[in-house]
């Protein structure tokens, strides 16, 4: 975190946490974020939430590359948006 720009000032922050947190989940938020590789602020202050409201869960992983599928490809059909467009606008354009 201290290696970019503004990385002092986020470690700060999350210091300051435990003056609004219990000290262990700040510690806890932390290490979890150490281990995911991520350690932003932003991501200290998701998990750390995540921990206060109960919503940590130990589930797998999701695979997201199976869990999204494309099923059909977007064709680059402008005339067909500019068709829709002309019907919209009463065949008017605003050039």
């Amino acid at each position: 975190m201290l290696r970019k720009p503004g990385g002092d000032r986020d470690m700060v922050d999350i210091l300051a946490l435990v003056l609004h947190h219990d000290e262990q989940a700040v510690l806890t938020a932390v290490e979890m974020a150490l281990q995911a590789g991520v350690p932003t602020k932003m991501h200290v202050l998701n998990l750390l939430h995540r921990l206060v409201d109960g919503k940590i869960t130990d589930g797998p992983p999701l695979d997201i590359l199976q869990a999204l599928i494309l099923r059909r490809e977007p064709k680059a059909n402008v005339e067909r948006y500019d068709g829709l467009r002309a019907q919209i606008a009463g065949d008017r354009h605003a050039s």
